[in-house]
């Protein structure tokens, strides 16, 4: 092997010997019916999400979501995704959700709806992903341990 004399030489003659990988492609993944599927979780929430073209109606557990939620916080929350996307008002969504309460639920469906429409529009993946909507957050409730009141909360202490 001849011997190398710049950096350059030697950037060169390792490109040839290693493969580098490609950045991933992301694909339109869509079922039979030309829906998007996707599962969100947050603390013991989770949500099913199916994403189709349409008028913009979110429903959520056979109601609409602003019945579902009421609280206006929780709507905010919802829809932050498909605004930060400028998506409004172009798909419907379908969702069920189960397990924990309504602040969990909603977080789950944002992160149920985020996915859903990567999975239907792989170039908005780059917006959501900066927006922090498509990392599931993973803090849960902590457990509770023997001889304590709770996680870390002890019982009452005294000398007597």
């Amino acid at each position: 092997m001849a011997e190398l004399q710049t950096l350059n030489q030697l950037g060169s003659a390792l490109g040839a010997e290693r493969d580098v990988p490609e950045a991933p492609v992301h694909v339109q993944k869509l079922d039979a019916l030309g829906r998007a599927y996707a599962t969100g979780k947050r603390k013991d929430a989770v949500a099913r999400v199916w994403v189709t073209r349409g008028t913009g109606k979110i429903v959520v557990n056979e109601k609409d979501f602003a019945v579902y939620f009421a609280r206006p916080v929780l709507q905010m929350t919802i829809r932050q995704p498909i605004s930060v996307a400028g998506r409004e008002n172009q798909y419907d969504i379908h969702a069920t959700v189960s397990g924990g309460g309504l602040s969990g639920q909603a977080g789950a469906l944002r992160h149920g709806i985020s996915k859903a429409l990567t999975y239907y529009e792989p170039e908005l993946r780059s917006v959501l992903k900066k927006g922090g909507f498509l990392t599931r957050d993973s803090r849960t409730v902590e457990r509770k341990k023997y001889g304590r009141a709770k996680a870390r909360r002890s019982f009452q202490f005294s000398k007597r």
